[in-house]
């Protein structure tokens, strides 16, 4: 088997050195992209003869999926899957596999850091600081006895519920079924809006979840809440969001994935939007998501390989 890594995904040499000499030792072959792809042409240049093709975020069409021939397996180095064709997969036969799990603690921790930064406003004082000024009267909030509301109870959701309850908050939580988590009120959405400090989304992006929070729901929400996206940039009518923030409907917003990957252009509308934490999707990146995540998608392909799939989508 002719086996591709497209991109980079954080394989230490060490590991990638193991990789390579265990698909060798076994007749497969191994190659490996350091830099990520200016095109789709560049990314069909690397993959047209692969039977399995390992990314990570980078986006795979179906113009691109549909002239791999050979290609019978996809692993994603990711728990989103939702920027690769599986519609075209489904069509060709070929098995999608991701890396569900492995940032589980990381976003999770970044949903919670990003809450406390907002409501302490450290970037501001931070900046305040370097220009030479003190804190001039400012009081904080603190994240003890604020409810938080979860949308999505999924394990990083499950996760952000757990470190809210660990801080002394009101957990809410909207979830499609029902989950029995101790400390945690399952309610409506509505509801969840109405009654929350926080809102913190962990749902995957799908037809229903596209766009689920817009400006009917900043309208519900307490002038004073703030808004936590980790989850997927979609999930957020974006340009509704910058509006509501400029407007005062709600306070602030931490946001770490936006309708495309980093860099933004100046002009995006969160660019100019107040009282905002911007982040250039780091919930993942940590050095410990990582190492769990390399070993998941060595195990992927090595049980794909000897016929018993793991983390299929």
């Amino acid at each position: 088997m002719n086996i591709t890594i497209a991109e980079p995904i954080g394989l230490t040499t060490e590991k990638l050195d193991r990789f390579k000499n265990h698909l060798e030792e076994h007749g497969h072959a191994l190659s490996f992209f350091n830099t990520r792809p200016d095109s789709n042409t560049e990314l069909l240049e690397r993959i047209k003869a692969a039977d399995v093709v390992i990314i990570s975020n980078l986006p795979l069409p179906g113009e691109v999926i549909r002239q791999c021939p050979a290609l019978k397996f996809i692993n994603i180095a990711f728990t989103g899957t939702d920027h690769v064709d599986k519609t075209a997969c489904k069509e060709l036969g070929i098995t999608v596999c991701n890396a569900a799990g492995y940032s589980t603690n990381a976003v999770a921790e970044l949903a919670i850091s990003s809450a406390i930064s907002l409501l302490r406003k450290t970037v501001e004082m931070e900046r305040n600081l370097r220009s030479g000024l003190d804190r001039k009267g400012f009081l904080g909030g603190e994240l003890s006895g604020k409810t938080v509301g979860i949308v999505g109870l999924g394990a990083i959701g499950e996760r952000v519920a757990a470190l809210a309850l660990a801080f002394g908050c009101k957990v809410l939580a909207y979830n499609r079924s029902k989950k029995n988590i101790p400390g945690v009120s399952q309610v409506s959405l509505s509801r969840l809006l109405v009654e929350s400090d926080i809102v913190s989304l962990h749902v995957p992006l799908n037809s229903e979840t596209t766009g689920m929070i817009n400006s009917e729901s900043f309208q519900m929400m307490k002038p004073s809440a703030l808004l936590i996206n980790t989850a997927r940039g979609n999930v957020v009518d974006i340009p509704a969001l910058a509006a509501a923030l400029k407007a005062g409907t709600i306070t602030g917003a931490a946001i770490d994935v936006y309708e495309k990957e980093p860099p933004l252009e100046k002009a995006h509308p969160m660019m100019d939007a107040p009282n905002t934490i911007l982040l250039p999707h780091i919930g993942f990146a940590t050095n410990e998501a990582i190492d769990i995540r390399s070993e998941i998608i060595i195990e992927n392909t090595v049980g794909w390989l000897n016929g018993k799939p793991m983390n299929v989508v």
